[in-house]
């Protein structure tokens, strides 16, 4: 296994999953559940960060329609989000270790960090982000 400077995957920064209706999956979340709902997208859980209990940070829950391409190529109905604290240094040593990274999306950045994608052994998609520095 090659070396990473800081640990790999931090936390889970997401838990996404498709629905024939996710407007009324999500209702049914939220009255069973109390999962808040913000939005068309789904929630978030927010919680501290063990190592700096000042930062808060948070895990998204996000209900996808079933016809999206966002998860492809993976068959799965399913995406897992994991944060990571340098996606660079992570996706090198990864590159070494014969993972499969979705090269031609390559690094996506916005407001809400950088994201990029990799596939199991599986063939499941999993998505890589590292939140911004003030996150």
């Amino acid at each position: 296994m090659s070396q990473v400077s800081k640990k790999r995957v931090t936390a889970i920064g997401g838990i996404f999953f498709k629905s024939k209706d996710p407007k009324k999956l999500m209702e049914w979340y939220r009255q069973h559940l109390g999962i808040e709902i913000e939005g068309d997208w789904g929630g978030r859980f927010e919680w501290r960060e063990l190592e700096n209990s000042q930062r808060k940070a948070y895990t998204v829950w996000s209900v996808f329609p079933h016809t999206t391409k966002y998860f492809d190529p993976s068959p799965a109905p399913f995406m897992v989000n994991y944060r990571v604290a340098n996606l660079d240094e992570l996706l090198n040593a990864l590159r070494q270790e014969g993972v499969k990274i979705d090269e031609e999306k390559r690094i996506e950045e916005s407001e809400f960090g950088r994201f990029a994608w990799i596939m199991d052994p599986d063939g499941n998609r999993i998505e890589l982000w590292q939140p911004p520095e003030d996150q």
